[in-house]
């Protein structure tokens, strides 16, 4: 049951509670005034019954009767004892109130008829229903506008923080702010955080930005005297060192602007097949591209196959990370297919899998996981993923039944052919 419910509910219980309390302290309020009015109404006939029969030895006109043979019993035997009293009683002849007391040996009684008082206690009952009835009816709406508005202020408050760990650090609730309201402050509180977040996370990609370039210049002077090194084993390593650390800082590079949102796919429609050829050759790693659906024997679709609205550039960026990721941290053979619909391209290989993390949390900067996967700095998934996003593509992670880490890429379709005109 959501919020909204729980408060109509609540609000639904609360009114039918008060109501009933109401209704039973004042139908016991009414009936035990009007019982104690008939009670002293049926006393001071009794009295003067009482005095006219002392004085004329009859009853006639008085109200009173003796020896009633509709009193009560426990009255009756109360009369017996030499003492008087009153009784309620809701017999055949309808609710009554009697009075009685000795006589001569006899039962003197009165009996007060209260029908007519009983059934305006029933009507007030009947009016005391209606009125919690309607009072309902006007509250209960009421209850729902104010639940209502309460669990859409709560659902966007989610909704922006769901958008805020997504990545979306613009996000913001921006509530109005008003005293002792606890989802104002709420979405006030997730507002600072999400500001305190962002400023923290573009300090942190301006310091990455900043490190790297400053580190291109330094680089660029080893690179020119690793190049000046005497042949050997030692300028070999030198050289193989100065070229990943070159090949780090283009990745800083790549993921800085990535981060501050400066890169712009241009898309045009472009084949398929020849990107990925492009992409498998460029990493120099062994990797066989297949095509259609997993029974296919290779064969494309006439020439360079089927066509993707995409940018070229882009797209082979993202399936070389992919590729050198499965050789460097899974098993050989290495597949790339592309599937019968043209635009979806999975990358296979054969080795240990995704770990957990990975796909739970998707690629992280300078995390490859777990031991077994290899060496690396983290930063390939997480420039295929960011690369991905800018083509309005999605890139899924997965592992496969029989083993081994699947990326799988699915590009969005392309704009609608304008129609030719006669």
């Amino acid at each position: 049951m959501t919020l909204r419910w729980r408060i109509v509910a609540l609000v639904a219980a609360a009114t039918c509670a008060a109501m009933a309390a109401v209704g039973v302290l004042v139908h016991t309020a009414s009936r035990d005034r009007e019982l104690s009015q008939a009670r002293d109404a049926a006393r001071t006939t009794l009295d003067r019954a009482a005095l006219g029969y002392a004085r004329t030895g009859g009853v006639q006109g008085s109200g009173a009767v003796l020896d009633a043979p509709g009193l009560p019993d426990g009255l009756r035997r109360l009369v017996r004892k030499g003492h008087q009293g009153t009784e309620f009683t809701t017999g055949p002849g309808g609710p009554a109130m009697w009075a009685a007391r000795p006589a001569d040996g006899q039962v003197l009684s009165v009996r007060v008829d209260l029908s007519t008082t009983m059934r305006d206690i029933g009507a007030l009952d009947t009016n005391i229903v209606l009125a919690g009835l309607m009072t309902t009816a006007v509250v209960l709406p009421l209850g729902m506008l104010t639940a209502e508005r309460m669990s859409r202020r709560l659902r966007l408050a989610a909704a922006t923080a769901r958008r805020i760990a997504a990545g979306d650090l613009d996000a913001r609730i921006s509530a109005a702010t008003r005293p002792h309201d606890e989802i104002a402050e709420i979405s006030g509180a997730v507002d600072s955080m999400a500001a305190a977040l962002q400023e923290r996370l573009l300090d942190e990609q301006r310091f990455t930005a900043d490190v790297a370039h400053e580190l291109r210049t330094p680089l660029m002077g080893l690179v020119t005297a690793a190049e000046l090194l005497p042949p050997g084993e030692a300028a070999g390593y030198v050289s193989d060192r100065v070229r990943v650390l070159s090949t780090l800082v283009e990745d800083l590079l790549e993921i800085s602007r990535l981060d501050a949102g400066a890169e712009q796919a241009d898309l045009s429609p472009c084949p398929l097949a020849p990107v990925l050829d492009e992409a498998i050759a460029g990493t120099g790693l062994a990797a066989r591209l297949r095509t259609g659906t997993a029974g296919d024997t290779g064969q494309r679709d006439g020439a360079e196959g089927p066509k993707v609205w995409t940018d070229p550039r882009r797209l082979t960026r993202i399936v070389a990370n992919l590729v050198v990721n499965a050789h460097r941290h899974g098993r050989e053979p290495v597949e790339v297919t592309m599937a019968a619909d043209g635009r979806t391209v999975t990358v296979r290989d054969h080795g240990p899998g995704y770990p957990a993390d990975l796909l739970e949390k998707g690629p992280q900067r300078f995390r490859t996981g777990v031991r077994e996967r290899g060496r690396g700095h983290g930063l390939g998934l997480t420039i295929a993923a960011g690369q991905a996003q800018v083509l309005g593509a999605t890139l899924e992670f997965g592992n496969a039944p029989d083993g081994g880490a699947v990326a799988t890429l699915r590009l969005p379709e392309g704009p609608e052919p304008a129609p030719i005109q006669d």
